[in-house]
């Protein structure tokens, strides 16, 4: 795995939700904080959004937008500020319900492709966490051509249920996430984890780590991993990441246990193998000091917000 799908993965619950809205006239909807990350797509049309605070941002035909944090926001077919959004704004849900599609096609002034994911935010990876509010992808004439193609294979399915549309939809979408996520970085290169990534021994290092994080890593072979010295190793790594590699290794090694407690049913035991600890116990005592709880109280607690039932 690489940086980006471990950060992904870590996070990510169940299956993502997305339909294709199309509307005319006047509207102004409020959707309200999510756990998770929502997106809008402008396939046609204009319309504005608006997060607490901030100034409204104009979208058009082909632009993305990505709210990683699942920040509450107003959508609308024209510029709104904050005192006219609490007036005018209604909930998305009832939006749905009220609002009567035109019976001409052609009739439609906007149509979005609407979803949003589900999140374990409890523990978000830096690279995640450091996503801002709102991730704005401007439509460019040969920009980002995978998350062009990617939302027109999207569009496509959501315009008929065909024969796969249920296994393919989850995964365009699920690709969709991460195509947005890398349009950021490129977009972004002044990013603390677009610096990380973009700089080759930190790169490799991290690469490594998580190529492998049972593997009994010591700074020396990192740093030989990675083709420089270890102090060279340790204070780029340092400077980059923001915590040396063997902490950052140890931090990680929790984190993927806790991936690991949410989305298998294997023992704990088997879990401490396979992130690089000793014995079940050794990864318990890590566990809670990062986390606070046992193990085994997350898996219960983590089933609980996946809606599945914890395995023994």
């Amino acid at each position: 795995m690489d940086v980006v799908s471990d950060a992904i993965s870590a996070v990510h619950l169940g299956h993502p939700q997305s339909r294709r809205l199309r509307t005319s006239g006047s509207w102004c909807v409020r959707l309200d904080p999510y756990d998770g990350a929502g997106f809008h797509i402008v396939l046609k049309g204009r319309c504005w959004l608006l997060t607490d605070g901030s100034a409204p941002t104009p979208l058009g035909p082909g632009d993305a937008v990505l709210l990683p944090h699942g920040t509450g926001h107003v959508i609308a077919d024209s510029p709104v500020d904050a005192a006219a959004a609490q007036k005018k704004a209604v909930p998305f849900e009832q939006w749905l319900k009220e609002t009567q599609p035109p019976t001409r096609p052609d009739s439609y002034e906007t149509e979005m492709l609407c979803g949003k994911y589900r999140l374990d935010c409890s523990r978000m990876h830096p690279l995640m966490a450091e996503l801002p509010e709102v991730v704005h992808l401007p439509s460019r004439v040969g920009g980002h051509l995978e998350l062009r193609a990617a939302i027109d294979l999207l569009a496509g399915e959501l315009d008929e249920m065909r024969p796969g549309s249920c296994v393919a939809l989850p995964s365009l979408l699920d690709l969709l996430l991460v195509y947005m996520i890398r349009a950021w970085m490129t977009e972004a290169p002044s990013g603390a984890w677009p610096r990380v990534l973009g700089d080759p021994v930190t790169a490799a290092a991290l690469r490594a780590l998580h190529s492998n994080p049972a593997a009994p890593w010591s700074n020396d072979r990192l740093a030989a991993e990675a083709g420089v010295s270890r102090p060279t190793l340790a204070r780029r790594f340092t400077t980059l990441v923001g915590r040396p590699p063997m902490a950052y290794l140890t931090w990680w090694r929790v984190i993927r246990a806790a991936t690991l407690l949410r989305d298998t049913p294997d023992t704990l035991a088997t879990i401490a193998d396979r992130v690089g600890y000793g014995s079940p116990y050794a990864l318990s005592h890590a566990f809670q000091r990062e986390f606070g709880i046992t193990p085994g109280r997350y898996r219960t607690q983590a089933a609980g917000r996946s809606g599945l039932t914890a395995s023994p």
